[in-house]
Protein backbone atom coordinates (compact mmCIF):
# COMPACT_ATOMS: atom_id res chain seq x y z
CA UNK A 1 0.00 0.00 0.00
CA UNK A 2 2.80 2.54 0.90
CA UNK A 3 4.44 1.69 -2.69
CA UNK A 4 0.98 2.09 -4.48
CA UNK A 5 0.82 5.58 -2.64
CA UNK A 6 3.96 6.59 -3.96
CA UNK A 7 2.75 5.64 -7.00
CA UNK A 8 -0.52 8.16 -7.10
CA UNK A 9 1.44 10.84 -5.98
CA UNK A 10 4.07 10.65 -8.55
CA UNK A 11 0.90 10.23 -11.10
CA UNK A 12 -0.60 13.24 -9.23
CA UNK A 13 2.62 15.63 -9.28
CA UNK A 14 2.74 14.67 -12.89
CA UNK A 15 -0.76 15.35 -13.55
CA UNK A 16 -0.33 18.69 -11.76
CA UNK A 17 2.57 19.94 -14.40
CA UNK A 18 0.23 18.58 -17.29
CA UNK A 19 -2.66 20.99 -16.45
CA UNK A 20 -0.39 23.61 -15.79
CA UNK A 21 0.76 23.19 -19.13
CA UNK A 22 -2.76 24.47 -20.40
CA UNK A 23 -3.62 20.93 -22.03
CA UNK A 24 -6.62 20.37 -20.74
CA UNK A 25 -10.18 20.52 -22.29
CA UNK A 26 -13.19 21.76 -20.99
CA UNK A 27 -15.41 19.95 -22.51
CA UNK A 28 -13.50 16.74 -21.08
CA UNK A 29 -13.40 18.44 -17.72
CA UNK A 30 -17.52 18.89 -17.92
CA UNK A 31 -18.07 15.03 -19.60
CA UNK A 32 -16.10 13.40 -16.67
CA UNK A 33 -17.69 16.06 -14.04
CA UNK A 34 -21.29 14.60 -15.13
CA UNK A 35 -19.85 10.82 -14.62
CA UNK A 36 -18.06 11.40 -11.45
CA UNK A 37 -20.77 13.38 -9.57
CA UNK A 38 -24.11 13.94 -11.32
CA UNK A 39 -24.55 10.32 -12.40
CA UNK A 40 -23.90 9.77 -8.47
CA UNK A 41 -25.79 12.51 -7.27
CA UNK A 42 -29.21 10.41 -6.98
CA UNK A 43 -27.19 7.58 -4.64
CA UNK A 44 -25.11 9.73 -3.09
CA UNK A 45 -28.06 12.21 -1.65
CA UNK A 46 -30.24 9.08 -0.72
CA UNK A 47 -27.54 7.23 1.19
CA UNK A 48 -27.46 10.66 3.31
CA UNK A 49 -30.70 11.39 3.32
CA UNK A 50 -31.34 8.15 5.11
CA UNK A 51 -28.70 7.98 7.55
CA UNK A 52 -30.00 11.23 8.62
CA UNK A 53 -33.43 9.58 9.46
CA UNK A 54 -31.84 7.09 10.68
CA UNK A 55 -30.30 8.71 13.41
CA UNK A 56 -33.24 10.85 13.93
CA UNK A 57 -35.59 7.55 14.67
CA UNK A 58 -32.85 6.75 17.24
CA UNK A 59 -32.10 9.82 19.14
CA UNK A 60 -35.56 12.23 18.77
CA UNK A 61 -37.01 9.99 21.32
CA UNK A 62 -34.07 9.54 23.83
CA UNK A 63 -33.73 13.69 23.29
CA UNK A 64 -37.91 13.71 24.20
CA UNK A 65 -37.21 11.62 27.34
CA UNK A 66 -34.91 13.56 28.32
CA UNK A 67 -36.17 16.92 27.70
CA UNK A 68 -33.83 18.28 25.15
CA UNK A 69 -36.19 17.61 21.62
CA UNK A 70 -34.99 20.98 20.82
CA UNK A 71 -31.51 20.31 20.09
CA UNK A 72 -32.45 17.32 17.94
CA UNK A 73 -31.66 19.44 14.56
CA UNK A 74 -28.19 21.03 15.96
CA UNK A 75 -26.85 17.76 17.00
CA UNK A 76 -28.00 16.29 13.80
CA UNK A 77 -26.43 19.17 12.07
CA UNK A 78 -23.61 18.83 13.09
CA UNK A 79 -23.25 15.38 12.39
CA UNK A 80 -24.23 15.73 9.20
CA UNK A 81 -21.71 18.42 8.42
CA UNK A 82 -18.96 17.38 10.53
CA UNK A 83 -18.25 13.74 9.00
CA UNK A 84 -21.84 11.70 7.92
CA UNK A 85 -22.45 14.00 4.52
CA UNK A 86 -18.74 14.06 3.26
CA UNK A 87 -17.70 10.46 4.31
CA UNK A 88 -21.04 8.78 2.86
CA UNK A 89 -21.15 11.24 0.05
CA UNK A 90 -17.51 9.85 -1.26
CA UNK A 91 -17.61 6.38 -0.39
CA UNK A 92 -21.12 6.78 -2.69
CA UNK A 93 -19.35 8.30 -5.51
CA UNK A 94 -16.36 6.17 -4.95
CA UNK A 95 -18.65 3.10 -5.26
CA UNK A 96 -20.57 4.44 -8.15
CA UNK A 97 -17.69 6.91 -10.54
CA UNK A 98 -14.76 5.31 -8.69
CA UNK A 99 -15.20 1.82 -9.94
CA UNK A 100 -15.85 3.46 -13.58
CA UNK A 101 -12.81 5.04 -13.55
CA UNK A 102 -10.62 2.17 -12.72
CA UNK A 103 -12.45 -0.25 -15.71
CA UNK A 104 -12.44 2.46 -18.16
CA UNK A 105 -8.79 2.74 -17.75
CA UNK A 106 -8.00 -0.10 -17.24
CA UNK A 107 -9.74 -1.76 -20.48
CA UNK A 108 -7.55 0.90 -22.32
CA UNK A 109 -4.45 -0.53 -20.95
CA UNK A 110 -5.17 -4.30 -21.76
CA UNK A 111 -6.59 -2.90 -25.47
CA UNK A 112 -3.73 -1.00 -26.35
CA UNK A 113 -5.60 2.25 -26.20
CA UNK A 114 -2.56 3.60 -23.72
CA UNK A 115 0.46 2.78 -26.04
CA UNK A 116 -1.70 4.59 -28.99
CA UNK A 117 -1.59 7.90 -26.98
CA UNK A 118 1.97 7.51 -26.29
CA UNK A 119 2.96 7.19 -30.21
CA UNK A 120 1.33 10.13 -30.67
CA UNK A 121 3.53 11.66 -28.19
CA UNK A 122 0.65 12.88 -25.86
CA UNK A 123 1.39 12.35 -21.89
CA UNK A 124 -1.01 9.62 -20.93
CA UNK A 125 -0.80 10.39 -17.44
CA UNK A 126 -1.95 13.49 -17.63
CA UNK A 127 -4.41 12.83 -20.32
CA UNK A 128 -6.49 10.55 -18.58
CA UNK A 129 -5.89 11.56 -14.98
CA UNK A 130 -5.81 15.65 -15.59
CA UNK A 131 -10.26 15.85 -16.86
CA UNK A 132 -11.76 13.41 -13.81
CA UNK A 133 -9.02 14.63 -10.97
CA UNK A 134 -10.02 18.54 -12.03
CA UNK A 135 -14.14 17.24 -12.28
CA UNK A 136 -13.38 15.52 -8.76
CA UNK A 137 -11.97 18.47 -7.28
CA UNK A 138 -14.56 20.75 -8.38
CA UNK A 139 -17.77 18.85 -8.08
CA UNK A 140 -17.24 16.52 -5.01
CA UNK A 141 -17.59 19.27 -3.07
CA UNK A 142 -20.83 20.20 -4.65
CA UNK A 143 -22.35 17.34 -3.96
CA UNK A 144 -21.29 16.91 -0.40
CA UNK A 145 -23.31 20.89 0.51
CA UNK A 146 -26.65 19.01 -1.45
CA UNK A 147 -25.84 16.01 0.87
CA UNK A 148 -25.83 17.89 3.69
CA UNK A 149 -29.05 19.92 2.90
CA UNK A 150 -31.12 16.55 2.22
CA UNK A 151 -29.64 15.14 5.47
CA UNK A 152 -30.68 18.08 7.80
CA UNK A 153 -33.92 17.94 5.61
CA UNK A 154 -34.66 14.26 6.26
CA UNK A 155 -34.03 14.66 10.27
CA UNK A 156 -37.09 17.25 10.30
CA UNK A 157 -39.10 15.40 9.13
CA UNK A 158 -38.64 12.39 10.84
CA UNK A 159 -38.70 14.40 14.03
CA UNK A 160 -41.63 15.98 13.31
CA UNK A 161 -43.09 12.72 12.64
CA UNK A 162 -41.85 10.65 15.26
CA UNK A 163 -42.13 13.56 18.20
CA UNK A 164 -43.93 16.56 16.78
CA UNK A 165 -41.10 18.78 16.73
CA UNK A 166 -41.98 21.53 14.52
CA UNK A 167 -39.78 22.95 11.73
CA UNK A 168 -38.97 25.84 13.34
CA UNK A 169 -38.02 24.42 16.74
CA UNK A 170 -35.70 21.92 14.72
CA UNK A 171 -34.04 24.41 12.58
CA UNK A 172 -33.81 27.24 15.37
CA UNK A 173 -31.32 24.36 16.52
CA UNK A 174 -29.82 23.79 13.42
CA UNK A 175 -28.76 27.19 13.41
CA UNK A 176 -27.64 27.44 16.58
CA UNK A 177 -25.36 24.64 16.51
CA UNK A 178 -23.71 25.38 13.02
CA UNK A 179 -20.49 27.12 12.52
CA UNK A 180 -19.57 28.15 9.45
CA UNK A 181 -15.86 26.64 10.42
CA UNK A 182 -17.65 23.08 10.11
CA UNK A 183 -19.14 24.08 6.71
CA UNK A 184 -16.11 25.02 5.22
CA UNK A 185 -13.70 22.09 6.53
CA UNK A 186 -16.53 19.87 5.10
CA UNK A 187 -16.07 21.62 1.68
CA UNK A 188 -12.47 21.22 2.18
CA UNK A 189 -13.17 17.13 2.72
CA UNK A 190 -15.18 17.33 -0.47
CA UNK A 191 -12.13 18.98 -2.23
CA UNK A 192 -9.34 16.32 -0.74
CA UNK A 193 -12.32 13.06 -1.53
CA UNK A 194 -12.55 14.53 -5.33
CA UNK A 195 -9.00 14.45 -5.29
CA UNK A 196 -8.24 10.87 -3.85
CA UNK A 197 -11.33 9.26 -5.99
CA UNK A 198 -10.26 9.31 -9.54
CA UNK A 199 -6.62 9.60 -8.70
CA UNK A 200 -6.80 6.33 -6.71
CA UNK A 201 -8.91 4.65 -9.02
CA UNK A 202 -6.90 5.90 -12.18
CA UNK A 203 -3.97 4.76 -11.11
CA UNK A 204 -4.99 1.63 -10.32
CA UNK A 205 -6.77 0.90 -13.68
CA UNK A 206 -3.43 2.25 -15.39
CA UNK A 207 -1.21 -0.17 -13.16
CA UNK A 208 -3.60 -3.26 -14.84
CA UNK A 209 -2.04 -5.39 -17.21
CA UNK A 210 -3.07 -8.74 -18.93
CA UNK A 211 -6.54 -9.65 -20.08
CA UNK A 212 -10.40 -9.05 -18.93
CA UNK A 213 -10.36 -10.71 -16.02
CA UNK A 214 -7.60 -8.19 -14.26
CA UNK A 215 -9.58 -5.67 -15.19
CA UNK A 216 -12.07 -6.93 -13.01
CA UNK A 217 -9.60 -7.62 -10.47
CA UNK A 218 -7.93 -3.97 -10.90
CA UNK A 219 -11.85 -2.86 -10.18
CA UNK A 220 -12.13 -4.50 -7.25
CA UNK A 221 -9.09 -3.43 -5.60
CA UNK A 222 -9.88 0.04 -6.82
CA UNK A 223 -12.92 -0.01 -5.17
CA UNK A 224 -11.09 -1.11 -1.66
CA UNK A 225 -7.94 1.19 -2.45
CA UNK A 226 -10.51 4.53 -2.82
CA UNK A 227 -12.08 3.00 0.68
CA UNK A 228 -8.97 3.00 2.47
CA UNK A 229 -7.40 6.04 1.45
CA UNK A 230 -10.62 8.23 1.78
CA UNK A 231 -11.12 7.18 5.42
CA UNK A 232 -7.42 7.50 5.89
CA UNK A 233 -7.60 11.38 4.74
CA UNK A 234 -10.72 12.02 6.66
CA UNK A 235 -9.34 10.90 9.65
CA UNK A 236 -6.44 13.37 9.01
CA UNK A 237 -8.19 16.29 8.33
CA UNK A 238 -10.29 15.49 11.20
CA UNK A 239 -7.30 15.19 13.88
CA UNK A 240 -6.18 18.66 12.20
CA UNK A 241 -9.00 20.86 12.17
CA UNK A 242 -10.68 19.34 15.42
CA UNK A 243 -7.85 18.18 17.92
CA UNK A 244 -6.80 21.83 18.57
CA UNK A 245 -3.62 21.81 16.27
CA UNK A 246 -5.29 24.71 14.33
Amino acid sequence: MISFLGLCVQNLIQTIKYILKGNVKVSSVLSQAAMVSYDSLPISLSIVFIAAVVIALQVSKQFLMSGAESYVGGFLAVALIRELAPGFAALAISARAGTAISAEIANMQVTSQVDAIKTLKVDPIGYYFAPRIIAGAITVPMVVILAELFGIIGGMMISYVTIGLHPNRYMSSVWLFLNTRDIYISILKGFIFGIIIPLICATQGYQTSGGAKNVGISTTKAAIQSTVFLLMADLVVTFIFYVNII
